[in-house]
């Protein structure tokens, strides 16, 4: 907030109760979310909503097997003279499950329905297991052995996917508050204290209480919520930076050539300036003619615009006949074949990538001038040979590139279009060894013999490509 205020304090400053019931609640619930783009909030959010999604439909598979084991299972006492509280309370869970099922699709559980929830499941719990010494008709302590406790820890578990910590704990809390409850119940009983016995045996055997094995029951309750806690407030801190990572992994993708992306995710030490390797590989630049006097005239939008509906024409041919794109230089594109990612075609596929850009530029720039808008010419220059591809920079800013003559000759080739008035140049031997890698069309292009290019201290063959 722009006054530095934190709403949280000033609502608790000014009611203390409300105050404390904030404080909880983002204890509960405490996402981490603050100090993250909002696009990675928006991917763990969602993530948060599939999980109560899922913790909502075991929650139903459990009102199921509740409902399954009660409707087969034996009863001793007379139905027509027993109060049966288990069928109402499993048909208001139900209600309530599906009410929560449908508010977690809809993404609009809140911290207090998800407490309520963590509350009802453990009530249902115990007082199904209440029910048992009814049932039976049996003394209250005869509930206190029921297997049907176990159920608890997977009451417990479900909290975990809330991806919150705090609902664990007190889903343990309420648990072990449940039992305590229970086992006072049992002791309250008329009768009840004189069933205390100290004889495991005669406790196993009997309707008879153990004091210290309902003791271990709460304590084990209490340890295993404890646990699943750390648990799962680790597995959220991995959660979050999973999630971070692949956004940021999806964001460097975008910003670099996919293979260069992937080497830099797939490291297995951090990267260092100097590591790289020599390859094959061609060597392209793109360039648009007259942009510096477009970016003189048009309005800084319409230049961005211009701009990037070139390079969306540009950059899928040069991804579709397996090249990379390197470096994006103002107006210019530079892009290697066979260096980020080794090919044994990488001649034939500069080549046939030249051929496919000058048709999509044409086809862009005929849009272009039909819409009124500019539709600048290009140029284009090739060349292949050995080049180095690795990492350059300091240890703050590093970043993938090639290096070497191709690189150098490409685009100086490319700047010599204008002198030649052609669109795309080559070197003779690059075509040469594009013919001997399967490109077919050589007889096609023109020979332009002993050309002296800027820069170059010796005359070149070159072809042109148009």
């Amino acid at each position: 907030m722009a006054t530095g205020t934190d709403p949280l304090r000033t609502t608790a400053s000014a009611n203390p109760a409300s105050g404390a019931w904030l404080r909880v609640r983002e204890w509960l619930a405490r996402a981490d979310t603050d100090q993250m783009p909002r696009r990675v909030a928006r991917q763990l959010d969602e993530q948060r909503r599939r999980n109560e999604i899922l913790a909502g439909w075991m929650q139903a598979a459990l009102v199921a097997t509740f409902a399954l084991l009660y409707a087969f299972s034996r009863k001793t006492a007379p139905l027509e003279a027993s109060f049966h509280p288990v069928p109402w309370a499993l048909a208001i869970y139900a209600c309530f499950t599906s009410w929560r099922l449908h508010l977690a699709y809809r993404n609009r559980l809140s911290h207090a329905v998800l407490m309520v929830s963590v509350v009802a499941d453990m009530a249902l719990l115990m007082l199904t297991i209440w029910t048992f010494h009814i049932e039976y008709g049996q003394p209250a302590a005869f509930y206190l052995k029921a297997p049907t406790l176990l159920y608890v820890f997977i009451f417990i578990a479900l909290r975990v996917l809330s991806v919150a910590p705090g609902y664990v704990l007190f889903a343990g809390l309420c648990a072990a508050a449940g039992w305590s409850l229970m086992l006072g119940y049992a002791l309250m009983e008329p009768g009840g204290r004189d069933l205390i016995t100290r004889d495991y045996v005669d406790y196993m055997t009997s309707a008879r209480i153990l004091l210290g094995g309902e003791i271990d029951k709460i304590v084990s309750i209490l340890l295993v919520a404890f646990v699943l806690t750390v648990a799962a407030a680790r597995g959220r801190a991995l959660l979050f930076r999973a999630v971070a990572e692949g956004a940021a992994a999806a964001q460097l993708s975008r910003f670099f050539a996919p293979e260069a992306a992937a080497a830099i995710m797939g490291a297995d030490e951090a990267l260092k300036p100097g590591q790289g390797r020599q390859v094959e590989a061609a060597a392209m630049f793109i360039d648009m003619r007259g942009f510096t006097r477009l970016a003189a005239q048009l309005p800084p939008c319409d230049l961005l615009a211009l701009l990037g509906q070139y390079q969306r024409a540009v950059v899928p041919v040069i991804q579709r006949n397996g090249g990379s794109v390197d470096g994006f230089l103002g107006d210019g594109v530079m892009a290697t074949f066979g260096a980020a990612r080794r090919s044994s075609t990488y001649a034939a596929d500069a080549f046939r990538a030249a051929e496919q850009l000058l048709d999509a530029l044409d086809a862009w720039a005929g849009t272009q001038a039909r819409a009124g808008r500019p539709a600048p010419g290009i140029g284009i220059g090739v060349d292949v040979g050995t080049v180095t591809y690795g990492v350059i920079g300091d240890e703050s800013r590093i970043e993938y590139t090639v290096i070497g003559d191709p690189v150098n000759r490409a685009a100086k080739l490319q700047n010599h279009t204008k002198a030649e008035g052609v669109r795309a140049l080559a070197t003779v031997s690059a075509l040469e060894r594009a013919v001997r890698q399967g490109y077919d069309r050589a007889r096609a292009l023109k020979v332009l013999t002993v050309r002296e290019v800027a820069g170059i201290g010796e005359t070149l063959d070159l072809v042109a490509i148009r």
